[in-house]
């Protein structure tokens, strides 16, 4: 296993299908006013760090760290390749950020999470690493659909 993380743009060709199959699992069980990822052209952004993942050379996972101010932030759009679970990478992927996070200032990252089954795995993660639930944050609501965690770095 040769397994690299860096920022990247969002934008890059390669990407297409981790955005594709994030895209329809957020779409998969989770009603439409519920669904909070962002597109790719929305995480181009200066207040935004993307990763990617990449085994060999190919991508097989994604994150991002949105600024929220305040030093706090939001992670956002982290995903791994079905094919590629099982192995770690999430839990790499997640601790690169939360490095990043700290090395970037940031005494609090939050997120929101689905309720739905396909979402166990992923709020499992986050609470093995020190997440716990919290009220909504930032511009969220209250949704039955959506779990929001938080982490004090």
């Amino acid at each position: 296993m040769t397994l690299t993380i860096d920022l990247e743009s969002p934008l890059g060709p390669d990407l297409d299908l981790l955005f594709q199959r994030h895209t329809a699992e957020m779409h998969a069980d989770t009603p439409p006013g519920s669904i909070h990822m962002m597109p790719k052209e929305a995480l181009e952004n200066p207040a935004i760090a993307f990763f990617v993942v990449r085994d060999a050379g190919q991508p097989v996972a994604m994150g991002a760290i949105k600024d929220l101010g305040a030093s706090e932030g939001e992670l956002k759009s982290m995903h791994v390749l079905s094919e590629q679970r099982g192995r770690g990478v999430s839990r790499m992927l997640l601790r690169h950020m939360l490095g990043h996070a700290r090395n970037a200032g940031y005494a609090k990252l939050s997120l929101e999470t689905g309720v739905q089954p396909g979402f166990v795995a992923a709020r499992g993660l986050y609470a093995r690493e020190g997440f716990t639930e919290c009220p909504p944050f930032g511009s969220y609501r209250a949704d039955p659909h959506s779990v929001f965690m938080t982490l004090m770095l």
